[in-house]
């Protein structure tokens, strides 16, 4: 039976070393990190994740700023508010919550935002420094993956990694970090012949592609170590909605070493690590240490 790693856990571990980093960096330096979160329209999930990204924000010492925008704002508003936000020293990420009402051209939006206060880490200049190695914004869900990793195996040189799922937001930005981990990184998509057997030679397997329970656990080397991305809403045979990941895990906890369950894997990771990165962007901002936690 797989060790289970908690990322509700981790998270929360996370958040209680910034919190001490961050009054550090206020006592220090007399400086407030600033986050401003905007969200366009009425999309209840983004709600409810903006909601959640505020009030942790606060609780580790963030000032959460919130832009509630209608439905009908014009593109031309946002990159206005978006330049004002980058010209603003007391803000120092900057995360636009998508998606975005179909009027707007989410690209465009994104690309608007100073990448050094781009916290989610998806502006081309930070993807860049990342598949080069530079010190950009990392995205929040691989940089949240790549911590439990390490945390669970430390040194992951010359280790043989899988990532499931070739988007950006997750698996190419996955696949950089775990390069620059000194792992043998293998890329499996929709089009992988054999994806059965390109994901059995794998000691870490990332599951990113948004298929419910895609990867069996006949797939999964024993041993491996199984991060699952994936977040899907399935309807069960008595006719109720759960949560399942990219990975089937009650095959899979059969078969590897450790493993993230869906819900409270990978998911509490992702705004842990933007409180994290809106840290990492203050004390850059500022040509400053990371504090001591």
């Amino acid at each position: 039976m797989a060790h289970i790693i908690d990322g509700k856990q981790f998270a929360a571990n996370l958040r209680g070393k910034m919190t001490k980093q961050i009054a550090s960096f206020k006592e220090q330096h007399d400086i407030v990190p600033g986050l401003a979160v905007v969200l366009v329209g009425e999309d209840p999930a983004s709600q409810v994740y903006v909601r959640n990204k505020g009030k942790q924000a606060t609780e580790c010492g963030i000032n959460s700023i919130e832009h509630k925008l209608e439905e009908t704002t014009s593109e031309a508003f946002l990159l206005d508010l978006i330049a004002d936000m980058n010209q603003d020293p007391a803000i120092n990420g900057i995360l636009v919550q998508l998606p975005l009402p179909k009027h707007i051209d989410a690209d465009k939006v994104l690309n608007a935002i100073d990448p050094a206060k781009d916290v989610d880490g998806f502006h081309p200049i930070n993807v860049g420094l990342l598949s080069t190695g530079g010190k950009g914004m990392i995205p929040c869900t691989p940089l949240g993956s790549l911590m439990m990793l390490q945390d669970y195996h430390g040194d992951l040189t010359g280790m043989n990694a899988v990532v499931v799922g070739r988007s950006n937001i997750v698996g190419k930005p996955m696949f950089n970090l775990l390069l620059q981990q000194s792992c043998t990184v293998t890329v499996a998509h929709s089009r992988t012949k054999n994806i059965e057997e390109v994901v059995r030679e794998a000691d870490i397997v990332v599951a990113a592609v948004g298929v419910p329970e895609l990867v069996k656990g006949a797939w999964i080397k024993p041993g491996a170590t199984v991060i699952d991305v994936g977040i899907n809403r399935i309807t069960t045979d008595e006719g109720k909605t759960k949560l399942v990941g990219d990975v089937e895990f009650d095959s899979a906890v059969e078969v590897a070493g450790a493993i993230t369950p869906v819900p409270g894997g990978v998911g509490p990771m992702t705004i842990a690590c933007l409180l994290y990165n809106t840290l990492v962007a203050a004390c850059r901002h500022n040509n400053v240490e990371m504090p001591e936690a």
